[in-house]
């Protein structure tokens, strides 16, 4: 299926700004943090419910744990009140904030650097992510450390009406950073994400995460399409996904990426 999200100008502005996503993009949360963070809070609940990762992966298709939850209990004919999801999401963030904090979660490679050379070039550093507030406190004290300085604020799943891959987090960050959408670039890991950051108009660089690998060998490269770039991460290690465009530095860099913009 190709994806529906636009292509946005590229064109010649230097990059002003980068907005981040989180999870899959900043560290790979996923799988090592809100999904053994769900088991534990359903163990808790008495639920004999257990997402492994195969059935975790498609589930990540659907931003946000709450919808998660109420489309999996749809799916499979189980009953769960609006009071039991909204437990099973406080269980399970007590769970993931514990993990985060004790270290099972780093940051990708490559981020942190590409996070200061941003700061000392001057760009405005925002976060753009589904996730919540508490969920973003969390990996930044406990892996970020003293990068938390370095993001103007965070636009975060209670800011929204509408989640991604609806644009309206980006469109909120442009405007609280008075900036036009091509003055911006993007740094997402997922299809959803994509399609978020192109419907705002912003460029977007794609560095895919173990669960968006997941995604792209099953619906192909073309839902990446509208991408600047695909890669394996911003220090771009091999071996390379199929999808992949290499990045000819081996890392991410500003130059590279203002290369890329046309706007060297």
């Amino acid at each position: 299926m190709a994806s529906s999200a636009p292509t946005p100008p590229f064109g010649g502005s230097p990059i002003r700004a980068l907005l981040w996503d989180v999870d899959g993009t900043l560290a790979e949360t996923e799988l090592a943090g809100h999904r053994p963070a769900f088991n534990r809070a359903f163990a808790d609940e008495g639920l004999a419910w257990h997402w492994d990762v195969d059935r975790y992966l498609p589930l990540l298709r659907i931003s946000g744990g709450r919808e998660r939850m109420r489309t999996f209990a749809r799916d499979f004919g189980h009953t769960l009140s609006e009071a039991q999801i909204e437990r099973l999401q406080q269980r399970k963030q007590r769970h993931y904030e514990q993990l985060i904090r004790s270290g099972a979660v780093g940051l990708r490679p490559g981020v942190r650097r590409l996070i200061l050379e941003a700061r000392a070039a001057g760009l405005a550093q925002a976060i753009v992510t589904t996730s919540g507030r508490a969920s973003v406190q969390a990996l930044l004290e406990g892996a970020a450390g003293e990068l938390a300085q370095c993001f103007a604020f965070w636009v975060c799943g209670e800011d929204v009406d509408r989640k991604k891959p609806d644009p309206e987090g980006y469109r909120q960050a442009l405007e609280r950073l008075a900036l036009q959408p091509e003055e911006g670039l993007a740094i997402e890991d997922s299809r959803n994400g994509l399609q978020a950051a192109c419907s705002a108009g912003l460029a977007c660089l794609v560095t895919l995460s173990d669960s968006s690998r997941w995604e792209a060998a099953g619906e192909g490269a073309q839902d990446f399409a509208p991408a600047l770039a695909v890669l394996d991460g911003l220090d771009d290690p091999p071996p390379p996904s199929p999808l992949v465009s290499r990045c000819p530095t081996e890392q991410v860099t500003l130059r590279w990426l203002h290369s890329l913009r046309g706007a060297a």
